[in-house]
């Protein structure tokens, strides 16, 4: 089982360790109607989210993830209620291409690859792309077999200067689709963009705890409030604008 919520008593002193020696600097984020902002949403589907569903879902309710997803989904209601872009991943693969070091997952057809129910509306909504992708990083996901690249496309044809980052993993997917879209950036492939913006509460990591970890043969630990962390502080190193709150 590579997700559990059940907590590690030495998990908490760790990380406020963590947090004073690799602080993360979090500020409040303003979107204005005059500025296009993007809203990129990263694998909120069953396999990382909903209890049960799948090798990489939680086993038990999970406040953090729980909370992304709410979280996920007030943005998103924003975003399509003024018609601005939102741009989904959803993690997909087919059954017969493994993707190591992880078990199978989100297979195409299944319920794991859709939406959480809290979003499974936006299928229907018109400002809104949704990206099947078949690999960790969504930017190397979204190149076509012509060489085009959808999310290059969206940023292009919506003329987006700020791209906000929501979805799970924080340390995973969110991390190396945020750090390829930075060097995009940096690289002048992503005109107009300026920003890139990772939104704390509206991300998420799972969790599985050295204490479990140690009972099954494979696996690394992955304590969550750890990684979720490490996955900001990284972030920010590559230069993403990390925020605790998103006011519209």
């Amino acid at each position: 089982m590579m997700s559990e919520s059940q907590s590690n008593g030495g998990e908490a002193p760790t990380v406020e360790i963590l947090r004073s020696q690799l602080p993360v600097n979090e500020s409040t984020m303003l979107i204005y109607d005059r500025e296009v902002t993007g809203l990129v949403i990263v694998d909120v589907v069953n396999g990382f989210c909903t209890v049960g569903t799948g090798n990489l879902a939680p086993v038990v309710r999970n406040e953090q993830i729980e909370g992304m997803v709410d979280e996920t989904a007030r943005l998103a209601r924003i975003f399509c209620e003024k018609k601005w872009p939102v741009f989904a991943f959803l993690d997909t693969h087919h059954p017969d291409i493994p993707e190591p070091p992880y078990p199978p997952h989100c297979i195409i057809g299944t319920e794991e690859a859709e939406l959480v129910p809290a979003l499974k509306w936006l299928e229907k909504e018109p400002n809104v792309i949704l990206k099947p992708k078949d690999c960790i990083n969504g930017f190397i996901g979204s190149i076509e077999k012509d060489g085009t690249n959808t999310f290059v496309d969206w940023v292009k044809s919506n003329q987006i200067k700020v791209v906000l980052v929501v979805g799970i993993c924080t340390d995973i997917c969110v991390l190396d689709f945020v750090s390829s879209a930075l060097s995009a950036r940096n690289r002048r492939l992503l005109i107009p963009l300026e920003e890139v913006v990772v939104y704390s509460q509206g991300c998420a990591t799972y969790d599985l705890p050295v204490h479990v970890a140690e009972t099954i043969e494979g696996v690394i630990p992955h304590p969550q409030d750890l990684m979720h962390h490490v996955g900001l502080y990284i972030a920010q190193g590559r230069g993403a604008k990390v925020v605790s709150k998103v006011d519209i």
